[in-house]
Order: structure tokens, then C-alpha cells, then sequence
């Protein structure tokens, strides 16, 4: 976690129950409940903004089909959220990257910003100058990332990750919601 930060959260903002929640919002709330059983505390949450909720959906979505394997998506979102210092998100990326296959080790690398293997630790480190100082990134840094075999395209889907990441870890930090 960053300095300044804790595990302590507040709650900021509250979850809506479906019936509560503005009608585009009610919408997507009852399609996910419809395929899932229930919506989680943070998408209820979000529902106070149908637009909020309606592009975290698509976004998330949108990213479950990324080229990245799930343990290497796991990863860079664990970067993320310790750069972000989301107690609760750091826990969830935890749990989702063991049930990929990643070790301890494997975390708490991750966590540091890098990984085991070479061409992953550069990828990771790339996802974490993403979010926290995008415009320093140079044409040498992509084309460092090519010579490891990255593409262009997983390139721009950890750009999209990061923001991904970026959302909830904010989101849930300034709701309360973790």
C-alpha cells in the first residue's frame, strides 16, 4: 500500500437497493442479478450514476476478452491497486490471481511492481508508469516492450486494464465501499 494509506474505509456513498436506484440504473442492476444471483456492493454503489455504471459495465466486459492470460491480467491489476493502495481490491485481485495459478511469491512480486520472469516484469512495470506518470512514457519504452514480444494490441489492453483498475480502486476508496 502506498504511505498515507490504510486499511480502514468509510462509507461515503451507499448502496442502492435496485428498487431505489434511478431507472436506467434499475436496468442494469436487474440484468445482473438476472445472470448473477446479485450485484455486488460497489456496482450498487455505482448505480447512483446510471452513465457511471453503464461504462464500468461495458469497460469490464470489454476487458474480460483481452489477449493476457488471466494470471498476467491479475498481475497488473495487483500493481495497480497497491500503487492505488485499495485494501479491498488488493484482496480481491489476491484471491482471483491464486485461483489462476499465481503463488505468494507471485503476488507480493506483483505487488512490488514486477514478476519473476522478465518479459512479464517489463510489462508490469509498464502498467504501473501508466497510471502513475502516463506522460513519460516514450517511444523507447514501447519499443522495449515490443523486443519482448509484446504487441501493439496488448500494449494498448494494459492501458485499459490500468484505467479499469484505475476506476474501481477509486471509486471504491472514495465511496467506502471496500
Amino acid at each position: 500500500m502506498r504511505p498515507g494509506k490504510t486499511e480502514e474505509t468509510v462509507r461515503n456513498l451507499e448502496p442502492l437497493e435496485p428498487a431505489d436506484a434511478p431507472a436506467r440504473s434499475r436496468e442494469l442492476l436487474a440484468d445482473i442479478v438476472t445472470r448473477h444471483g446479485s450485484a455486488g456492493e460497489m456496482v450498487r454503489t455505482m448505480a447512483h450514476s446510471p452513465a457511471l455504471l453503464a461504462g464500468y459495465l461495458d469497460l469490464s466486459r470489454a476487458l474480460k476478452r483481452v489477449k493476457l492470460s488471466r494470471a498476467l491480467s491479475e498481475k497488473i491489476s495487483l500493481a495497480a491497486q497497491e500503487w492505488i493502495g485499495c485494501a479491498h481490491c488488493l484482496a480481491a485481485h489476491a484471491q482471483a490471481g491464486r485461483a489462476a495459478g499465481l503463488s505468494e511469491a507471485d503476488i507480493e512480486l506483483a505487488r512490488q511492481g514486477t514478476a519473476a520472469d522478465a518479459r512479464e516484469a517489463a510489462l508490469v512495470a509498464f502498467a504501473v508508469q501508466v497510471l502513475a506518470e502516463p506522460s513519460g512514457i516514450t517511444g523507447a519504452d514501447l519499443a522495449g516492450l515490443r523486443g519482448h514480444g509484446w504487441s501493439d494490441r496488448i500494449i494498448a489492453e494494459v492501458v485499459g486494464l490500468v484505467t479499469l483498475n484505475l476506476l474501481t480502486g477509486s471509486f471504491n476508496l472514495v465511496a467506502g465501499t471496500g
